[in-house]
């Protein structure tokens, strides 16, 4: 959709979702509309019922960590219009103590985006039919996509082929210097001739390099 569509678009919902609405903004190409977190609810009720919106799925919840803010934390979701062919994002903000609605009886596929959520973020889930932990390890304290997680300090669990059991180990989340050389095709694009490069110019109708 172009910029102005979008923002058309972000009107209609402004409009049809009057005060639950904090900002409607379009930015990189996508249409973001940030809500009441007490109104997530209707709010995406309303985004997949209505006819001129018709977001019928939901892809994914997520949540971004601004710790310098007194609600620290954006819940974003994603949705998707098959009848339109269009995306946007909702967020809602909240902090480390008050919960968000779950919307779960929305959506049913946010059961587990919510759970993962929860497990990374800390992000409490209000009336989840089942908000425990999906990616972290039994027992496991804290929530590692939080700013403020350490890096060092926690144990992590893996199977041990010479042991034959699962061994917990200290945590050591480094970030590694990376030397590159440039000859992956995913690392930059260079003037290099890589391998295989020869038979994509023949294929072309291009001399041979």
């Amino acid at each position: 959709m172009s910029e102005q569509a979008l923002k058309e678009l972000g009107d209609v919902i402004a409009a049809k979702l009057g005060g639950d609405v904090l900002t409607v903004e379009v930015k990189l190409g996508e249409l973001m509309v940030t809500v009441k977190r007490p109104a997530i609810i209707p709010v995406l009720t309303a985004l997949r019922d209505d006819a001129a919106c018709s977001f019928e799925q939901l892809t994914d919840i997520t949540a971004v960590d601004y710790p310098e803010r007194v609600e620290r934390f954006e819940v974003v979701y994603q949705l998707l219009s098959y009848k339109h062919n269009r995306r946007m994002r909702v967020k809602v903000t909240t902090d480390e103590d008050t919960p968000v609605p779950s919307v779960v009886p929305v959506f049913n596929a946010a059961n587990w985006f919510e759970r993962e959520t929860w497990d990374l973020f800390g992000i409490f889930f209000d009336n989840h039919p089942d908000l425990r932990r999906i990616l972290t390890d039994y027992g496991f304290e804290g929530h590692p996509l939080r700013k403020d997680f350490p890096l060092t300090g926690y144990v992590e669990a893996r199977y041990d082929e010479d042991q034959k059991r699962v061994v917990y180990e200290p945590v050591q989340l480094t970030q590694d210097f990376r030397s590159f050389d440039f000859l992956s095709p995913w690392e930059g694009m260079t003037n290099v001739m890589l391998p295989g490069d020869e038979k994509a110019a023949l294929q072309d109708g291009s001399k041979k390099p």
